[in-house]
């Protein structure tokens, strides 16, 4: 993987075999699965490239959940052009995680389990997910497991940028908000990168009915 060398990521012959192999593992259970929509022709970009496009934001041998991974992204591109990451890859999707775990690493723990149940929280240095839910919802499922001190940074589209969440309220500081293309496209991505200031209160995460209804964001004026 060229793109990854470039970013400082110098990836093994058996690391870029482990990513072939998945991509043919993925394709083939997709016959019957519908594990993705990306054209297999697109994957190591559009799966790939875009679950590390943030990887430099991760710091050296971090402890890292990645919330709603599906059939495991960006969790299992992380874990395997990091091996210093202990990644957590958590989705509801039995399917999904059935998949997964077909594709194991020694530093990838797979948990099926809705978020807003896990019980978990203060024991991860990074918090991500792709776009999981709005921002709103994804921000109040991915404080409480983070711990003081760490990173939450969700994986979003633009415009995301402008929803105005009660971050106090989680626990949650803005340090800045990061643009990135997917090389060779103008797709963007926007990664807001938030510190773990404060200890989550024990309210939230709330229900997933009530997340969604009464989303922590700011009222307009």
């Amino acid at each position: 993987m060229a793109w990854a060398a470039g970013q400082g990521l110098e990836l093994r012959k058996e690391q870029v075999e482990a990513f072939e192999a998945f991509e043919g593992a993925m394709y083939e259970a997709n016959r019957v699965m519908n594990l993705t929509r990306v054209p297999r022709d697109e994957c190591w970009l559009r799966h790939f490239v875009d679950s590390l496009l943030f990887q430099d934001l991760v710091p050296q041998g971090a402890e890292v959940l990645d919330i709603g991974t599906g059939p495991g992204f960006p969790a299992w591109p992380l874990a395997c052009a990091r091996p210093d990451l202990k990644v957590t890859a958590l989705d509801s999707s039995g399917k999904m995680l059935g998949f997964l775990k077909s594709q194991p690493l020694p530093n990838l723990t797979v948990v099926q389990i809705r978020a807003e149940e896990w019980g978990v929280r203060d024991q991860f240095d990074f918090v991500t997910g792709r776009a999981v839910a709005p921002l709103a919802v994804q921000l109040e499922l991915s404080a409480p497991p983070c711990t003081v001190g760490g990173l939450v940074v969700p994986m979003r589209t633009p415009g995301d940028e402008a929803v105005q969440v009660r971050l106090a309220a989680l626990g949650l500081r803005k340090d800045q908000v990061l643009r990135r293309e997917l090389p060779g496209t103008d797709v963007v991505r926007i990664f807001p990168v938030l510190k773990k200031v404060d200890k989550t209160p024990r309210l939230y995460p709330r229900r997933w009915a009530e997340m969604k209804s009464r989303p922590l964001v700011m009222e307009p004026r």
